[in-house]
């Protein structure tokens, strides 16, 4: 089931309004996170799963990357990225990210922020970035937290005064669709246990360097005491992988 919730207009114009689109990679909270497990882009190939405005894809080139191609389904995002871009050595192609035709040894790095808990079968995306990658190619991706994503209210539990008490944490071990609440109402996402995207990443050949639960940085928690919820549990998952030697 692929859903294309951002190419409607109500849905857009919200995510267009978030912080993260209109400041950029700066004004995610996990960014700082993700760049870290970013390799050297130097002369590299690079493709941007889910690409959403273009921003990894312009950051790849602006660190040395000799070629970017972007996907995404969103021919909203699409048109914002392209119309933000001005650079022949990155392409944008629309697809879902489980059609698109990827290739055998295409890329040296492939990176996805925050697309993949979209995505029904991760293990057949695995698949096909484990063979468009060069050997020993990269594979970093951002996804939702499972702590996030289990309940499908994805919200606080709350006192009488409206107060945030905690998070509450069911039915995790029961993978599948998620209809949420999120800028609109049935937006599906596919709650995964953090073992799951692990172990799916090493059947795939993939080797695991490194794990991360990012909290905001601190000059971002400084301009934005709102965000201090967010040190109370994980919201995002990221994950750096190596197409293992065979």
């Amino acid at each position: 089931m692929k859903q294309n919730k951002y190419d409607e207009l109500g849905f857009f114009a919200g995510y267009s309004a978030m912080p993260r689109s209109t400041g950029g990679l700066e004004a995610a909270g996990e960014w700082h996170a993700f760049r870290a497990l970013l390799p050297d882009l130097g002369d590299k190939r690079v493709l941007d799963l889910g690409c959403g405005f273009g921003w990894h894809c312009r950051y790849a080139r602006e660190h040395g990357a000799l070629s970017v191609l972007g996907i995404d389904l969103s021919e909203r995002m699409l048109a914002r990225a392209q119309a933000a871009t001005d650079d022949p050595a990155i392409v944008y192609r629309r697809a879902a990210i489980e059609d698109a035709d990827l290739g055998s040894d295409a890329f040296d790095v492939v990176i996805s922020s925050l697309a993949l808990h979209y995505v029904e079968r991760f293990d057949l995306v695995c698949a096909k970035v484990h063979r468009c990658l060069a050997p020993r190619g990269a594979f970093v991706l951002s996804v939702e937290h499972p702590l996030f994503t289990a309940r499908a209210a994805q919200d606080w539990h709350y006192g009488p005064a409206g107060e945030r008490l905690h998070w509450p944490v069911d039915d995790y071990l029961s993978e599948g669709i998620r209809r949420t609440s999120w800028l609109a109402d049935n937006v599906i996402k596919y709650h995964r246990t953090v073992a799951t995207y692990v172990n799916t990443l090493i059947d795939s050949g993939f080797r695991i360097t490194r794990l991360a639960e990012p909290e905001p940085p601190p000059e971002m928690l400084a301009a934005r005491p709102e965000l201090s919820d967010e040190r109370r549990r994980p919201m995002f998952l990221l994950i750096a992988a190596r197409k293992a030697p065979t």
